[in-house]
């Protein structure tokens, strides 16, 4: 489509009015005709405009005039009527066609990466496996094989579910869906035990195939057995099973944060200072240059690519540069004000890593004083089922 337009500019249309009452017919003859039409809007029962090529005016005009209609052209538009209007500002011109030729040129590369992950599920590292594959930015279209580079990132990551990439203009879309990580699954026929996957204290244990391997208040450790993938009968012996059982456990986090009584802190200003530069691909031009006049600044960079539709993007890259200044504000806490800023801190972390809070039954804190800190730690106590199957290898 996007070629089809800059073809039709090149070699320059009409936009025409049609009016009359048959206009249906009108555009039934067209249509069989195979006439070039685009951009149809109706105005009313019996106008509408429409855009055609140069070559099939004189056709169509007798088409109008057979089904009763008037055609009229209301306007000229192409690059033939441009160069027309400007043919004495040859230098223009030249210019013009260089421009055309450059942007038909950079139509064969890709321009443009835009990464699309379902969900907003962020996959780490995503855009430099991709690259490695055989797409990044500069790529001939015709050298890209999106089969190749879908395999070649499938087999080095295990987190990408399925990947599609399609190349749409100078844009190639690359499309992923996350892996969810989860736990080895051990077929029911094969003998496992259930092993520990945390430290923590025994609350309660259930088991429902094999046999227990701890009992109430027992410490158990990482990989410890819980529940041991064997039975034994007084007749039977010792048989394997796959061990079944629910077990639950005291588990504790802890987390350390120190609080300096005199400290440094940021704080911003409000006065900002904006600079742009322009990038051809991967060479840039900044203007103005110069140094901040600020001391203390924090740089943001943003990089604007432009683009002629919504998927031809040029080489051509729009780079704003924004300081924001702040100033260094010196900050003393008391004893009490450092230990309730670390427990707050801390209290923040515990809660992102616990998934179920509801069970958190004890909080302990314990601070330590120093001559120019505090150091605080924080334990949550929670109750958690633990386990996970091992398969047994003989």
């Amino acid at each position: 489509m996007i070629i089809k337009r800059i073809i039709n500019y090149i070699y320059g249309y009409l936009r025409i009015v049609v009016e009359g009452y048959y206009i249906e017919r009108f555009m039934n003859i067209c249509r069989n005709k195979k006439y070039m039409m685009w951009n149809i809007k109706k105005k009313n029962d019996i106008k509408m405009e429409l855009n055609i090529e140069i070559k099939d005016f004189k056709e169509i005009s007798k088409v109008a005039k057979k089904t009763h209609c008037k055609a009229r052209i209301k306007a000229k538009k192409g690059f033939p009527f441009f160069i027309n209007k400007y043919k004495k500002r040859k230098v223009f011109v030249v210019f013009l066609i260089v421009v055309i030729l450059g942007i038909f040129i950079s139509s064969n590369f890709v321009w443009n990466i835009e990464i699309i992950e379902e969900n907003g599920l962020e996959i780490e590292n995503i855009m430099e496996d991709i690259n490695e594959a055989g797409l990044k930015i500069g790529e001939l279209k015709a050298h890209i094989d999106a089969k190749e580079i879908i395999n070649k990132v499938r087999l080095d990551r295990d987190d990408i579910a399925w990947m599609g990439i399609e190349l749409k203009g100078t844009n190639a879309v690359v499309k992923l869906v996350k892996a969810e990580k989860k736990p080895e699954i051990i077929d029911e026929d094969e003998y496992c035990n259930i092993v520990s996957n945390k430290n923590g204290v025994i609350t309660k244990i259930n088991a429902q195939d094999g046999t227990a391997n701890v009992k109430v208040g027992d410490i158990v450790r990482e990989g410890d057995i819980l529940i041991n993938g064997w039975m034994e009968g007084k007749y039977t012996g010792i048989r394997y099973v796959h061990a079944k059982g629910e077990i639950e456990a005291r588990v504790w986090y802890t987390m350390h944060e120190t609080i300096n009584y005199n400290t440094t802190e940021k704080r911003n200003t409000g006065n900002v200072e904006t600079n742009y530069g322009i990038k051809f691909n991967n060479f840039r031009i900044n203007f103005p240059k110069g140094v901040s006049k600020f001391k203390f600044y924090d740089t943001i960079e943003t990089e604007n690519k432009i683009r002629l539709f919504s998927n031809f993007y040029l080489p051509i890259s729009i780079i704003k540069t924004t300081n924001q200044e702040y100033e260094e504000v010196k900050k003393t806490y008391s004893v009490e004000e450092a230990k309730n800023l670390g427990i707050q801190k801390i209290e923040e972390k515990l809660e992102n890593e616990i998934e179920n809070k509801e069970n958190i039954v004890n909080k302990n804190i314990n601070t330590y004083e120093n001559e120019n800190s505090i150091d605080i730690y924080v334990t949550y106590e929670v109750l958690e089922n633990i386990g996970t199957n091992e398969k047994i290898v003989f």
